[in-house]
Parts: structure tokens; C-alpha cells; sequence
């Protein structure tokens, strides 16, 4: 079994991204990339929430496919955003996690692959949109930085979350390593509620970009990506923020696990939900797959998901990952289905370990136990592997 699945890890880090026939310009889709910052999976309907209201996005999910394990590589905003943009590690970017002018970057790899490229917000892509043709393709990357703390969003929105009790979210007391956020700490419901309303104000933002794009009849050729840099706790764990909410970060799915939807006709299967574990340095490749371009030469570790995402089989001896890491400051984190190991300062500590079969709220720290021993072993090895290959 452990054989196996370091096979599986060490092998999938090494997979180019799979063949494809070159594909002329004039066929490639447009693409455009819906970005949030500090959204986690679990405060969207098409996730299961039953208390928050974003229609458009659910319907968005239902045209295409969802990944219900996606993670950040970087779970906090800036670097979140460098790791998916450009596929490089947190190692790689460096201390500021910003994307430097030697990297090469998402809109920087597609314009010169001869598509139009545009970074707008929410207001701005409607302009964006109306200058596009279906003679060329179009990168659009649409930035909703609302749905982060101090949550920008109409007094209409504010007013639909006034009375919701979100059964789902009791107030945990603050955490003592509290860091980023824990001014919203003292009040968890109101300032739930407040999240809630930015949320549902960027569902109707995409809505209104989704009709444009239907108007301008570019709906039948565009790829649609809906996805976060890094998720947050809103409360959970006694904290607020992504990562930086405690001091040292943490790795908490609510800050890992972030939500992302591929909707493209013709080419993704409508209502189809994927459990493989992705990450979102795997981005990259997967652009690179579908359109047919060459991956960037930067050492990067990520691999293609087109197969999966357009509900095709892998190649039998290319099964897909097990095991996924992640890093952030001092901490670094190596995740499995059903295992998390979140390693501090290269193992000196502290460190935890949760089964998250039986405990999916992450409340029980198993690394003491010596019954985990051999699954500790397992995650700090491919933590190390990764780390030692993607430094550079």
C-alpha cells in the first residue's frame, strides 16, 4: 500500500502535460477566469450550503464539472493567486509570494499565443467583454476581492443575511494564536452574515458578466473558470482570516480547500462532480493541455487535469495523484483522502495530524499517536520530496 502510493505521488510529479494536435487559433476558446480571494468551498450552495444565495454560480457548476477537493497551494491571498497564475511553488515565488517580472504568468503565456488579454473587476468586465469577437480569442480575468474582509457590498444584500441564524457556523471562542482578522472574532454571527453579503453580491456580478457573454453570442466558445486564491474560516476553528488567520499559519480546509468549476459547451460534461485531489498548481498545465501550447519551462510540479475536466480516462499508467502539498510561511502541509499532516519549521514543530476520515472538522491533533506513525512517515516524505525538486 505505501509502496503504492508514493509510486503514485513521485510518478505523477514527473507526467508532462498529455499530447494533443496543435490547435489553430482561430478554434481556441475564449477564457474567461473568475477569481476570488479568501472564498472557501463550503459558503457556496453548489457545495452544499443551504443558508447562502448564489444562484448564478450554482447554475454555473451545473453547466460544467466541480472539483470538491481543490486546494491552494498558498493559502493566502497574494501568493494563493501567484501559485495558480503561474504553477510555481511558494519556494519558487519566494518571501513576498508575488509574481515577479521573470515569471510567466497566465494573461503573459496566452498573449503570446495570440489571444487578447485583459485583468478587470467585476464593473470593469462588461466593457471588457463588449470589444471581444469570436474572430479572435480572448483572455478576460475577472478579480472579486469583495468577498474579503471589510466585505464591500449594497445595504440590499446586507439585508437578505439580517435575520439568518447560520445554524451551521455556532461561535467558537477566539482562538489563542489568533492573528489575521481576529478583530471579527468578538461578534462571529454579524460579521458572518457580512461575508454572506459579499458573496451573494459577487453571484450577482457573475451573472450579469454571464449574460453579457451570452449576449455577445461568445457563450457557445469561451471556457469558463470559477475558482479562489484561498479560502477562510469565518469563525471555524476560532479564527477568521486564510492561513495568516493564526500565528504560525495554519492549513485548516476552510483556508485550503477552495471551490472550482469549469463550464465550457461541447467540451466539459454538464452536472459532474470529481473527487481527485487538484491543486492549483496544476492550472497551468491543464491551460496548456487544452490548448494545445507548450507548458512553460520553469520546473513546475504540477500536471494536466484536461482528462478529467472534459470526462475523459486517464491513461492507465498514469493514474492520478495521491497525495498533494501545500505551503505557506514556516508551515507546510502534505494531504491525502483521507490523511492531513501539517508540518512547522521543517517538522520542529508544532505539527499536527488529523484523520479526517473520522474527523473531518480537524478538532483532534493525531500526530502524538503512534498508531499514525506510518502515515506521518508517508506525508513528511513526499512533503520533502516536493519541497527539495521545487525550490528552484
Amino acid at each position: 500500500m505505501l509502496v503504492s502510493r508514493r509510486y503514485f505521488f513521485f510518478g505523477s510529479l514527473a507526467l508532462p502535460a498529455l499530447a494533443a494536435k496543435k490547435t489553430p487559433e482561430a478554434l481556441r476558446p475564449g477564457i474567461l477566469l473568475l477569481l476570488a480571494d479568501q472564498l472557501p468551498a463550503f459558503m457556496l450552495g453548489a457545495s452544499g450550503n443551504k443558508q447562502i444565495y448564489t444562484p448564478n454560480l450554482d447554475r454555473l457548476a451545473q453547466t460544467g464539472i466541480r472539483f470538491f477537493n481543490h486546494f491552494s497551494c498558498a493559502p493566502a491571498p497574494a501568493p494563493g493567486r501567484a501559485t495558480l497564475l503561474t504553477g510555481r511553488t511558494p519556494m519558487q515565488l519566494g518571501p513576498s509570494g508575488a509574481i515577479s517580472a521573470n515569471d510567466i504568468p497566465l494573461d503573459k503565456l496566452l498573449s503570446s499565443n495570440g489571444y487578447t488579454c485583459q485583468e478587470a473587476t467585476g464593473a470593469e468586465a462588461m466593457a471588457s467583454l463588449d470589444r471581444q469577437s469570436a474572430a479572435k480569442p480572448f483572455f478576460l480575468q475577472v478579480n472579486f476581492r469583495g468577498v474579503r474582509p471589510p466585505y464591500d457590498a449594497a445595504k440590499k444584500y446586507f439585508d437578505r443575511y439580517a435575520a439568518e441564524p447560520f445554524d451551521g457556523y455556532a461561535p467558537e471562542h477566539p482562538a489563542p494564536n489568533a492573528a489575521l482578522g481576529k478583530e471579527y472574532l468578538s461578534s462571529i454571527l454579524p460579521n458572518v452574515r457580512k461575508a454572506a453579503a459579499a458573496i451573494s453580491a459577487m453571484d450577482d456580478e457573475i451573472g450579469t458578466i454571464l449574460a453579457k457573454l451570452r449576449d455577445r453570442q461568445l457563450l457557445g466558445n469561451t471556457l469558463i473558470v470559477f475558482t479562489a486564491a484561498c479560502g477562510a474560516l469565518l469563525g471555524r476553528h476560532g479564527l477568521w482570516d486564510a492561513a495568516g488567520a493564526s500565528d504560525p499559519p495554519n492549513m485548516f480546509d476552510e483556508a485550503v480547500c477552495t471551490p472550482i468549476f469549469w463550464s465550457w459547451l461541447g467540451h466539459v460534461p454538464a452536472l459532474a462532480v470529481r473527487p481527485d485531489l487538484i491543486s492549483a498548481y496544476d492550472f497551468i498545465p491543464t491551460i496548456c493541455d487544452l490548448l494545445s501550447i507548450p507548458v512553460p519551462q520553469r520546473n513546475l510540479c504540477g500536471r494536466s487535469y484536461a482528462p478529467l475536466a472534459t470526462g475523459k480516462p486517464l491513461p492507465k499508467k498514469q493514474p492520478w495523484r495521491l497525495i498533494l502539498c501545500a505551503s505557506h510561511g514556516n508551515t507546510d502541509m502534505g494531504r491525502e483522502e483521507r490523511y492531513k499532516l501539517v508540518l512547522r519549521d521543517n517538522a520542529g514543530g508544532p505539527n499536527e495530524l488529523y484523520d479526517l476520515s473520522i474527523d473531518p472538522g480537524e478538532t483532534v491533533n493525531r500526530f502524538p499517536d503512534e498508531h499514525y506513525l506510518t502515515i506521518h512517515q508517508e506525508l513528511a516524505d513526499a512533503i520533502s520530496a516536493w519541497k527539495l525538486k521545487y525550490s528552484s
